[in-house]
């Protein structure tokens, strides 16, 4: 394996960091979930770098990219991605994304739908439905003293802990986890409110294939079969895999199938 690029592009006001596999190769734009970084994706990276040039994004407040005291939302989040996208003059990549990533690549295939060649869609929040009254919003409190409690431990303490709690990763996802929250911002926590995004309208104006992979609920994963029914709904050609055995991290906890799962899509559009 050759050494991988490390570098920032300018966009938005900011200075965003990526780690790229290079490669006159088709694009992949990997964005990380919540409190993770790019080089959380190193293994997918490494599975995917004989095929495709991937590009591990570090969200705003994220990794090594700038932390501003504002927007943190999905629309934020997509034109950072966007910025990045036409910073490395990459032409129509697939983007993939976990979680608050899975987010913000939704809202980026609605808001620049010439943009991305397919979108991969890792167990999003279904931001797309109203908010039900038995699911509040997230409680920011218990999330700030959650990383204050990570930011207190040391980096051999944290693998430790990872490993601990999530026996079925693999070593190479400890360091690259632990790795992140050390590096994330609590600006990200603090911000006042996000750009809105009408999330329907939005969603209907995706035009590229479309992949969701969800995982069990009863594990920890967020979609369910009728929140993915509904996604369906508004972006038809949106395949759906299911992936036993997994909760919300299901690039973690079940690689091999959710490899599987991604590298027939890419193989497919």
């Amino acid at each position: 394996m050759l050494p991988w690029q490390s570098g920032y592009v300018e966009a938005n006001g900011l200075t965003l960091h990526y780690t790229r596999t290079g490669g006159a190769k088709p694009p992949v734009v990997l964005a990380h979930g919540f409190s993770d970084d790019g080089l959380c994706w190193t293994p997918v990276a490494e599975a995917l770098e004989a095929d495709y040039d991937v590009v591990m994004v570090d969200a705003r407040g994220h990794g090594r990219s700038a932390a501003p005291e504002q927007g943190y939302g999905s629309a934020e989040h997509a034109a950072d991605l966007a910025g990045v996208i036409a910073g490395l003059g990459l032409k129509r990549p697939a983007v993939l994304g976990h979680s608050m990533g899975a987010a913000a690549t939704l809202v980026l295939a609605g808001m620049y739908p010439d943009l991305p060649r397919a979108i991969l869609l890792e167990d999003p929040p279904a931001w797309w439905l109203p908010p039900a009254a038995d699911m509040p919003p997230p409680n920011l409190k218990v999330m700030r003293q959650g990383i204050i409690e990570l930011k207190r431990k040391t980096r051999e303490e944290l693998i430790a802990q990872a490993h601990s709690q999530s026996p079925a990763w693999s070593e190479a996802e400890l360091g690259p986890w632990a790795d992140s929250k050390l590096r994330f911002s609590f600006n990200v926590l603090v911000a006042g409110e996000p750009a809105a995004v009408d999330w329907p309208a939005t969603v209907r104006r995706i035009t590229c294939p479309a992949l969701l992979i969800t995982a069990d609920p009863a594990r920890g994963a967020i979609v369910t079969p009728k929140t993915a029914a509904s996604l369906q709904a508004l972006a038809p050609q949106t395949r759906v895999v299911q992936i036993a055995g997994a909760g919300h991290s299901i690039h973690r906890e079940q690689f091999g199938r959710y490899m599987a799962a991604v590298s027939a899509f890419l193989e497919s559009i």
